[in-house]
């Protein structure tokens, strides 16, 4: 099972549409679940990534092998990712991937990750890489049943 916890919602229609047509040609493999969390309006970010922190926490197992989403990730390749993906799977049966807010991730949350995943040193908005992540997780299914996908 992959479980995405995110903070912040979608407004823009086309990323709603990208979301959900990721979800469902993942679902041909695996069961999904997609968590969006409120994201906090305060000027305290150090506040807010703690608030985000608290509501993230609710929704992460003891079982879970969570992968959280970090500029200071490692960066690996699309092939790695499949392979990552793959070699959870043999002991553990839930990834769970936490994508924070507009400021990032609490520390507290980053201390609970059991890998650290970078897609580019460059930011991306939140929104859009909630698309970016299901795309990759769809495309690493692909590689892991040696099925056609673009490259």
């Amino acid at each position: 099972m992959i479980k995405i916890i995110t903070v912040g919602s979608l407004k823009e229609r086309y990323l709603r549409d990208a979301v959900e047509e990721y979800s469902k040609r993942i679902k041909k493999y695996t069961n999904l679940e997609i968590i969006e969390l409120k994201d906090e309006s305060i000027n305290d970010y150090e506040k807010i990534k703690k608030l985000e922190a608290e509501k993230i926490k609710k929704y992460i197992d003891k079982k879970d092998y969570i992968i959280t989403l970090e500029i200071e990730g490692k960066e690996i390749s699309s092939e790695e990712f499949s392979k990552k993906i793959d070699n959870i799977y043999l002991s553990n049966s839930n990834i769970t991937f936490i994508i924070g807010g507009s400021y990032g991730l609490s520390d507290e949350i980053k201390e609970l990750s059991n890998f650290k995943l970078s897609f580019s040193k460059m930011t991306f908005p939140h929104q859009l890489f909630r698309v970016m992540l299901l795309e990759q997780i769809y495309r690493a299914y692909k590689i892991m049943n040696n099925e056609n996908y673009h490259k």
